[in-house]
């Protein structure tokens, strides 16, 4: 069935559930969806189902009354299948009468149909038609006549299908109390709070096709010390952790790594007193933005105008070369890109000094 009017009374829906199990950036450009939906439905309650440790992202959401993490568990096939029983049991028991499934996988789609709500929505794929099935109402996927930007679109579709209409598509992301004060802490203990100036960088990517070199990101570290006396705070996920002490034994500038030494939320904080974020496609600059931050991102085979951060204070660095962005992982998909590898120096300081000359009294930031 294709949704063209909402046809349900609002006032009958109460528990809604919205599932997002993408990847961090996704979860980040979901949040106008959250908040659209919760202004929709202005007495119901809002939860989402989300993949791994996502959920402390999204804790201090004021949009949303609870997380749900899908997660992969571990012991042998009885303990984990005794998990999975438990966890469907938990997810049923909330009595959701409305689900929305975010994306077009077939895990949502299987999860959207075990919650047993009696209104599950999805977008329509005609090559999908065993996954349709799992579904009450298929919105219409026919793009707006206008472009939209961002990636925020991508969940935006499937609830502007059911009525749910906003002209809001920008991320937001909220720091709870506690986890100022963790951040707080964990910047005292690394010596981070007595530095007048300093920004965070993120050189690493799930994707190397994505990543920038490592020495250049040296010289960037060193020149915004030497020039600028700024300050730089590495940050990643804790596999990144060798990696990332090698860029620091490297530095002559000043840098304190961060490294796998904060929870998601916790990145968030430390994010949010950043004065600028630079690195390259990530889920860091996606958490920076929503958060406030100014960012600037490399961007090479992947597509800047649908992922980047929108606003005037963010910006983007791409290639001198005619083949970028080519939608692929690296040349050929060899998961080398060549295009970053040419990438040069000057060009990342150029737009780095490009927007420090503008904001040349780089704001403070501190913890409430």
């Amino acid at each position: 069935m294709l949704v063209k009017n909402n046809d349900m009374s609002r006032g009958n829906i109460r528990n809604i559930l919205l599932i997002q199990l993408g990847d961090i950036g996704d979860v980040v450009w979901a949040t106008p969806t959250f908040r659209a939906v919760k202004k929709a439905y202005p007495d119901a309650n809002i939860s989402v189902l989300l993949r791994g440790d996502f959920g402390s992202l999204l804790e201090a959401d004021p949009h949303i009354h609870k997380t749900f993490e899908v997660k992969r568990y571990k012991g042998n096939l009885l303990k984990k299948a005794k998990k999975q029983i438990k966890f469907i049991r938990d997810l049923r028991g909330e009595h959701f009468d409305l689900v929305f499934d975010l994306r077009s996988d077939d895990r949502g789609a299987y999860m959207a149909f075990l919650t047993g709500a009696p209104i599950r929505v999805a977008l329509l794929y005609s090559g999908f038609k065993l996954r349709n099935r799992f579904f009450t109402h298929l919105a219409d996927p026919t793009p707006p006549k206008e472009r939209i930007y961002g990636a925020a679109e991508q969940s935006l579709l499937v609830v502007r299908g059911f009525g749910i209409n906003t002209e809001d598509g920008i991320p937001n992301l909220w720091i709870s109390e506690k986890v100022g004060k963790s951040v707080k802490q964990l910047l005292n203990g690394e010596g981070v709070t007595v530095v007048s100036r300093w920004i965070t960088l993120n050189p690493f990517s799930r994707w190397q096709y994505k990543e920038w070199g490592y020495e250049k990101w040296v010289r960037i570290v060193d020149w915004l010390w030497e020039k600028y006396g700024i300050s730089t705070v590495i940050v990643g996920a804790p596999e990144e952790k060798e990696k990332s002490i090698n860029i620091v034994n490297k530095c002559s500038g000043r840098i304190y790594n961060l490294t796998g030494s904060t929870t998601l939320d916790e990145l968030a904080g430390v994010l949010s007193l950043s004065s600028l974020h630079i690195g390259v496609d990530s889920a860091a600059p996606q958490i920076a933005a929503a958060v406030g931050t100014p960012t600037i991102t490399i961007y090479g085979p992947s597509v800047w105008s649908e992922w980047a951060p929108l606003g005037e204070m963010h910006s983007v660095i791409t290639p001198d070369c005619n083949c970028a962005p080519c939608h692929r992982k690296g040349c050929n998909d060899s998961g080398i890109s060549k295009c970053l590898e040419e990438l040069t120096v000057d060009k990342v300081k150029g737009a780095v000094q490009e927007f420090l000359d503008h904001n040349s009294k780089i704001p403070v930031r501190s913890i409430p």
